[in-house]
C-alpha cells in the first residue's frame, strides 16, 4: 500500500505543495511542531532515509537547502531547523522546521493552524522558494 506521502505525491489527495521537481516534493506538515513546518520527500518511496541511494541523499540536500532558503525568508525566524525521524510514516523524509528558540524543534510538539493560514503559508512560500535571491 503507498504511504501517505506517496498519495500526496501522485494527487491522490491534496496537500500543501510548496516546492516540487522530478525527484522531490516539499509539503507543508499538517500536524507541525511551529507554523511553516515543511517535509521534503524524495519521490521514490523508500522506508529508511539512509536506504536512499548516495545520489538521493545529495539531491534531497540540495533540494532542501532551496527548500530551507526560501522558508526562512516567508516564516520569520531565526534559524530552520532540520532532523530525521521516520518513525510514523514509511516513506524517507526530512523536517524542515522555523526556530526562534531550541523548545521549538520537539518531535510530539504540535500547533494548531487553520485550512486558510496553511494555504496562505504555502503561497508565501512556494513564492519566496520560487523567486531568486
Amino acid at each position: 500500500m503507498a504511504s501517505i506521502f506517496t498519495r500526496i505525491i501522485n494527487r491522490d489527495i491534496p496537500g500543501y505543495i510548496v516546492a516540487e521537481d522530478d525527484r522531490f516534493i516539499a509539503f507543508l506538515d499538517v500536524r507541525p511542531m511551529v507554523e511553516g513546518h515543511t517535509l521534503c520527500v524524495p519521490k521514490r518511496e523508500v522506508d529508511y532515509y539512509y536506504d536512499l541511494t548516495d545520489e538521493e541523499l545529495t539531491g534531497l540536500t540540495l533540494f532542501s537547502k532551496k527548500v530551507a532558503r526560501g522558508l526562512k525568508q516567508a516564516v520569520p525566524c531565526k534559524r530552520i531547523a532540520n532532523g530525521v525521524l521516520g518513525l510514523e510514516v514509511p516513506h524517507a523524509h526530512l523536517h524542515l522546521v522555523p526556530i526562534q528558540q531550541e523548545g521549538d524543534f520537539r518531535f510530539g510538539k504540535t500547533v494548531s493552524v487553520s485550512e486558510e493560514r496553511m494555504a496562505e503559508l504555502q503561497g508565501r512560500i512556494s513564492k519566496a522558494i520560487a523567486t531568486p535571491g
